[in-house]
C-alpha cells in the first residue's frame, strides 16, 4: 500500500482558516466529494486494511480564533489558526488513508465548578476568571447557593465538595489547581462549533469515504473539570460516592486501542491535548507498552496556551510531549509524507 498524497481541492482557501464565521456549504461539498471519489478511485473506509484513526481534540471556534473566549494563539499569536490550516490540508491530501476522524467537543454550561458563576466572593460578586485555587479553604470564595439549589444539595454540602475536589487535584498532581476559566464552548453558542475549515474537511472525508466520523462530547458535568476526552479530573464525591455521570470513556479507549494507527491533533497542546494523551498513554502502558508506537502526535497541528505577559505554557507542554515520546509515542509533523513517519512504511507495506 502506497501513501499517495492527493491533490488539495480547488475549493480550499487558506484564508478560511482565519475566518471565525466561515461555514461550508454542505450541498456543494457533497457534489465535490462525489467527483473526488471518481477522480481518485476512493473506496469506502470499511475496506481499509490499515485502520488509521484521527483524534482531533477540541478544534472549536472558542479556541481557534482571536474572537473566541479562549483563543490558543501560542507564541506566534497565530497558533490555532495556522494549526487548523495545516490540519485541513493533511486531511484532504491523506483522504484515502484516513479511516475515521473523531472530533472531540468541549461542551459546557454556565454553572460548572470551573466557571465564575459557581463561586462567590465575600461581597457576593462572582469569582474572577483566571483565578487559580489550590486550597478552597483559603480561596476567599464560597459556592454559589444557586448552584446548590440546581444540584439539589445544601450550600454546606457543596462547600465540602469544592474543598474535597481541590484536595483531590493536588493529591493527583501537586502542581495542579482548580482554574476558573472564562465562559467557553457553551452548548448552543457559536464558540462551541468546530472551526469551519476543520468541519469542512471532516465532512468531506465522511462524504467521500463513507465514514461515520462521530464526534465525542465531554465537559458537561457541573462538579468536575474534563480536560481529557477519556476521563474527568475527579470522579468521586466527598462522601466516597461516584460523581453522577462522571466516568471513564471506555468505549473510545477500546476503539482507539483496536486501531492500527492513532493520529492525534488539536488544542491546546498544554491542556486538553496533554491530558488526553496522558490518559491514553496510561491505558496503553497498563495493557501493552508496545502499543505506544502506533500513536503519532502531530506537533504542527497543536499550540499551547500563551497569554502574553501573563503565562506561557509552551515549555511545559514541550516537556510533556517529550515524555510521551520517551514512552514510545511518535512526534511528527503534518507536512511530511505519512510514509516517512517512524514505522509507517513498514505498516503500509504489510497491507500492500
Amino acid at each position: 500500500m502506497k501513501a499517495t498524497r492527493l491533490a488539495l481541492p480547488d475549493f480550499y482557501k487558506e484564508s478560511n482558516a482565519q475566518d471565525p464565521n466561515y461555514q461550508p456549504d454542505k450541498s456543494i461539498l457533497m457534489s465535490a466529494a462525489g467527483e473526488w471519489v471518481k477522480r481518485f478511485n476512493l473506496k469506502p473506509v470499511g475496506g481499509d486494511k490499515l485502520k488509521i484513526f484521527m483524534l482531533c481534540v477540541d478544534n472549536q471556534r472558542d479556541f481557534s480564533f482571536p474572537q473566541g473566549s479562549l483563543y490558543v494563539g501560542g507564541r506566534s499569536g497565530n497558533g490555532a489558526m495556522d494549526d487548523q490550516d495545516r490540519l485541513a490540508k493533511f486531511i484532504y491530501t491523506n483522504l484515502g488513508l484516513i479511516t475515521q476522524i473523531i472530533c472531540t467537543l468541549d461542551t459546557h454550561l454556565p454553572f460548572q465548578i470551573f466557571h465564575p458563576l459557581a463561586h462567590l466572593k465575600a461581597d457576593d460578586s462572582f469569582a474572577d476568571a483566571h483565578t487559580i485555587i489550590k486550597d478552597y479553604r483559603d480561596s476567599g470564595l464560597r459556592p454559589n447557593p444557586a448552584m446548590a439549589v440546581q444540584l439539589g444539595v445544601s450550600p454546606t454540602w457543596l462547600q465540602r465538595q469544592f474543598i474535597y475536589y481541590c484536595d483531590q487535584l493536588v493529591l493527583r498532581n501537586p502542581d495542579q489547581s482548580l482554574y476558573i476559566w472564562p465562559f467557553h464552548c457553551l452548548i448552543g453558542e457559536p464558540g462551541h462549533a468546530l472551526a469551519g475549515v476543520v468541519e469542512k474537511a471532516r465532512l468531506f472525508h465522511s462524504m467521500a469515504r463513507g465514514a461515520a466520523n462521530i464526534p465525542e462530547i465531554k465537559g458537561g458535568n457541573p462538579l468536575t473539570e474534563h480536560y481529557s476526552i477519556f476521563r474527568p479530573e475527579v470522579m468521586t464525591l466527598w462522601d466516597g460516592k461516584p460523581i453522577p455521570g462522571a466516568q471513564k470513556n471506555a468505549k473510545l479507549l477500546e476503539t482507539l486501542m483496536l486501531a492500527d494507527v492513532v493520529v492525534i491533533v488539536g488544542q491546546a497542546k498544554s491542556h486538553c491535548m496533554a491530558a488526553s494523551i496522558g490518559d491514553f498513554l496510561t491505558e496503553i502502558l497498563a495493557k501493552d507498552p508496545e502499543l505506544a508506537k502506533k500513536v503519532y502526535l502531530v506537533e504542527d497541528c497543536t499550540s499551547s496556551v500563551v497569554v502574553p505577559g501573563v503565562v506561557d505554557f509552551t515549555d511545559m507542554a514541550d516537556q510533556t510531549f517529550q515524555k510521551f515520546a520517551d514512552a514510545g509515542m511518535n512526534l511528527v509533523v503534518s507536512t511530511e509524507s505519512i510514509e516517512t513517519w517512524p514505522g509507517m512504511a513498514e505498516k503500509l507495506a504489510k497491507v500492500a
